[in-house]
């Protein structure tokens, strides 16, 4: 059986190639997102189990409940993803659009957890620093961990920048047993 990253990335990508040719990356985001959350929710995630239901009726549900958020090409989407009994990997779809704008607007997202709330100004220091050691705009989403004792811990996709506490006693450990 595939992966769900797998499965959703075609129609992640013919959602990003469809928003890109209307110059509509913003309002796609917004749109797929909103159906994520809703595939989220565990009475829809039911009724897209329900096999009473046809596939038009479970596109109809998502439709109705954000009625009035999605243009005719989305409506279209959701039909299609219902045909193929795929309305479950939304959320899925949803990351890998957001990689492909992201991408496509010259932006990283960074994942900054902290020990300490952070101000505005350090949150915007920190995110000028990282967007002068990866050459691209960053945007930040700090956490709160308590777990770190002190300082910072940045991901950024695959790469991780340890300034914790946490982090440097665990380095220092293993330079000890070593």
């Amino acid at each position: 059986m595939a992966e769900p990253s797998t499965v959703a990335r075609p129609y992640a990508e013919a959602a990003f190639r469809l928003s890109a040719a209307g110059n509509a990356l913003a309002r796609w985001s917004g749109m797929i997102g909103a159906l994520a959350q809703v595939a989220e929710d565990r009475r829809v995630q039911a009724a897209i189990a329900d096999p009473a239901l046809s596939d038009a009726q479970v596109a109809g549900l998502f439709i109705s409940i954000l009625a009035g958020k999605l243009d005719g090409q989305a409506e279209n989407f959701v039909r299609v993803l219902a045909e193929n009994k795929r309305l479950e990997l939304l959320p899925e779809i949803h990351l890998q659009y957001e990689v492909l704008k992201n991408e496509k607007e010259g932006v990283v997202e960074a994942e900054v957890h902290t020990a300490f709330e952070l101000t505005d100004a350090q949150v915007a220091d920190l995110a000028q620093r990282l967007e002068q050691r990866t050459g691209r705009r960053v945007r930040t989403n700090v956490q709160l961990d308590k777990a770190l004792i002190g300082g910072v811990k940045v991901v950024i996709g695959d790469k991780v920048i340890d300034g914790s506490a946490r982090g440097q006693l665990a380095a220092l450990e293993n330079a000890l047993k070593a």
